[in-house]
């Protein structure tokens, strides 16, 4: 059995390479929090709960997850002995939503137990890949032409695949301009669930354009009119921020609302479920690949290691760090190399935490 005997979470700030917009905000720096969880014997495991800082993308926040996690979940792990992971996530279970703030804690506990048992984190999921294929997010830009420079770069260095962020008013012209420039580039849009529920003409106009899938147009619980748009459009659409549970997916794949999904450890509520989630689509058939939040290190690393699960045929948000970060909190950051990252064969998580740089952009601690 395992005992946790300390708790210790830090909320680190770390700015971007490049400002990042989505269809409801502006990123110029994330605050994130990282999790380390200590045993008896001082073996100790490595979390990162990616809330975005404010509450566009879901509910919750950095400040609603460091309260829950300083006054439920931290006390609940303190208390909770556990042989495998998959126990402790059914405790924090108790504490119902607050996905992000649960998933730093349920990583935390696959790197500490993956490690005791000298196995690569990757290998204790059930991965199969020695390498997996990244996939590049990108934001608004201020013009096309800034677009282009940015789309431009990011085939240069060998991604396999190309994420446009659309919104209302920026949705058609650019994905027009990327695709003239870039005939045989993989290309999918990101509507982030801006676009009114009814709304069907845009996306059948999109269909033109041969896109590898249409990401989350219509808001989260709309299950039905993404069926609806489903049955109109040939091109995927892939489900994101709809699918908080494994529940969700059943929906999803009852009412066939989509024909991919985009699997976020932190969206999940951790390893244990996404691992879950892994298994039901690739017993429906359901292509998936692994979304991210602009994790820091210890998540980006978590990330890959899930991403080398059989069921991840599609390139993966696991692009490199010096993509967002000058610098990351690993002493070696993720690195991407034509187009693809190595999974770790380090038991464990397979990164190390940089201790001095941490204490340089650590903001506060518990």
């Amino acid at each position: 059995m395992i005992e946790i005997r300390r708790v210790e979470l830090r909320r680190v700030r770390l700015p971007l390479v490049h400002r990042f917009r989505t269809s409801s905000h502006v990123k110029h720096e994330l605050e994130h929090l990282l999790v380390t969880i200590t045993d008896g014997s001082g073996a100790t495991g490595w979390g990162e709960i990616a809330s975005p800082s404010g509450p566009y993308y879901c509910a919750e926040t950095v400040e609603s997850c460091w309260a829950v996690a300083r006054d439920h979940l931290g006390p609940l792990v303190l208390r909770t002995a556990w042989e495998h992971p998959a126990e402790l996530a059914a405790v924090l279970g108790r504490v119902r939503g607050n996905h992000f703030a649960r998933a730093g804690f349920d990583m935390a506990a696959w790197t500490l137990w993956s490690a005791l048992r000298n196995l690569p984190l990757a290998e204790a999921l059930g991965g199969t890949r020695r390498r997996v294929a990244a996939g590049v997010s990108l934001g608004i830009e201020p013009s096309v032409d800034e677009l282009l420079e940015q789309v431009s770069a990011r085939v240069a260095e060998g991604y396999r695949r190309v994420k446009l962020k659309i919104a209302p008013g920026w949705d058609i012209e650019p994905v027009r301009a990327v695709r003239a420039a870039f005939p045989g580039v993989s290309l999918q849009v990101d509507a982030n669930g801006a676009y009114p529920n009814g709304e069907r003409e845009l996306f059948r106009e999109l269909d033109r354009y041969d896109l590898l899938m249409i990401e989350q147009p219509f808001p989260p619980r709309a299950f039905v009119a993404h069926a609806e748009l489903q049955a109109a459009c040939a091109t995927p659409i892939c489900l994101d921020e709809s699918i908080e549970d494994v529940e969700d997916l059943v929906t999803a794949v009852r009412l066939r609302a989509c024909r991919i999904l985009n699997i976020k450890v932190s969206r999940m509520g951790g390893l244990t479920h996404a691992v879950r989630a892994h298994d039901l689509a690739r017993a429906e058939g359901l292509p998936v690949w692994c979304g991210g939040m602009h994790e820091f290190g210890i998540g980006r690393a978590a990330n890959v290691a899930l991403s080398s699960l059989p069921g991840f045929t599609l390139p993966s948000d696991v692009s490199g760090s010096d993509k967002y970060y000058a610098r990351d909190v690993t002493t070696e950051p993720v690195r991407c190399e034509s187009g693809f990252v190595t999974v770790s064969s380090v038991p464990g998580l397979g990164w190390e935490p940089d201790l001095f740089f941490l204490e340089e952009c650590t903001v506060d601690r518990i």
